[in-house]
């Protein structure tokens, strides 16, 4: 088993090989229809096994069709992670869809709706009270 160290130093040089792999290597049309971005690469611990997530800006049939493209050249990109990386096995790469970005905005919309909703109905209830003589005795 490799280290932690050396774990995240091949995620790394991985994730910088195939970020350059898909700007510059790829020919598929497919992979440059939605904007992809590597958000995170995990290694296995015997450095045989390697998921990439990637985050994916377009429609959902565009996401699906850079998908099918990604999965597509996973050969390619393996070799060229052989050629590239010295490592005595290539790992096997899998791409995985990374939609945690999109979680994210998610949740900020909703707050940010929840903290105007409280700031309309502070302001209704701070009216009434003025309005009411009763009150401010």
């Amino acid at each position: 088993m490799a280290t932690d160290r050396r774990v995240s130093r091949v995620a790394s040089l991985i994730k910088r090989e195939v970020s350059q792999v898909l700007l510059y290597d790829i020919k598929d049309d497919r992979v440059g229809i939605g904007m992809v971005s590597i958000t995170e690469v995990e290694v296995s611990g015997d450095l045989q096994h390697a998921k990439i997530f990637v985050s994916i800006y377009g429609t959902e049939e565009a996401r699906r069709s850079t998908m099918e493209g990604l999965r597509s050249a996973t050969g390619y990109i393996r070799s060229h992670l052989g050629k590239h990386i010295r490592l005595r096995r290539t790992p096997e790469v899998v791409f995985l869809e990374d939609r945690s970005l999109e979680r994210g905005d998610k949740i900020i919309e909703l707050l940010n709706q929840i903290s105007h909703e409280h700031k309309n109905s502070d302001t209704a209830g701070d009216t009434t009270q003025e309005d009411d003589p009763e009150a401010q005795q």
